[in-house]
């Protein structure tokens, strides 16, 4: 899946990280083990001052909000702006779950280099950003859509 060099053991800071959302979806799902239920997913984003910020996810057919945004807009309202790495955990023990295409897309627009923790199969990783957006176009409000740019992938 991803080369060795990629994968990082996760921290203990980062274990920290994966049981505040385990904590955040363990005390806010809504559905029993074998349900669907609005809120299904916890996420948990640290800051680069070592503050933590969680959040569940919405769902909704039309596309409602990944634990993952939720959490970020949760640290940017509580003043949390350089974001260094992320998580998401589902409800009932179902462990940490790597982000959605959406997700990968604003992770590696708004917070270029940001670790995400994701499960392989050498057990729970963390992994820049870029190694899950593969010759991607990075996007932003001020310029729109960039060329690709080999240097960020290297």
């Amino acid at each position: 899946m991803f080369p060795a060099a990629v994968l990082e053991v996760p921290t203990a800071e980062d274990i920290e990280l994966i049981e505040l959302a385990r904590r955040v979806i363990d005390a806010n799902t809504d559905a029993g083990p074998d349900a669907d239920g609005a809120h299904t997913m916890g996420a948990a984003v640290r800051a680069a001052d070592g503050r933590m910020f969680a959040g569940v996810n919405l769902f909704h057919f039309t596309g409602g909000p990944c634990a993952d945004l939720v959490a970020l807009g949760a640290a940017r309202t509580n003043g949390g702006r350089d974001i260094t790495t992320i998580v998401a955990v589902g409800n009932h023990g179902r462990g940490v779950v790597g982000p959605c295409g959406r997700d990968r897309q604003v992770l590696f627009d708004y917070y270029p280099g940001i670790r995400v923790l994701l499960p392989t199969d050498q057990g729970v990783r963390a992994v820049a950003i870029e190694a899950l957006m593969p010759f991607a176009a990075a996007w932003s409000m001020e310029g729109g859509v960039q060329q690709f740019d080999d240097e960020r992938f290297h």
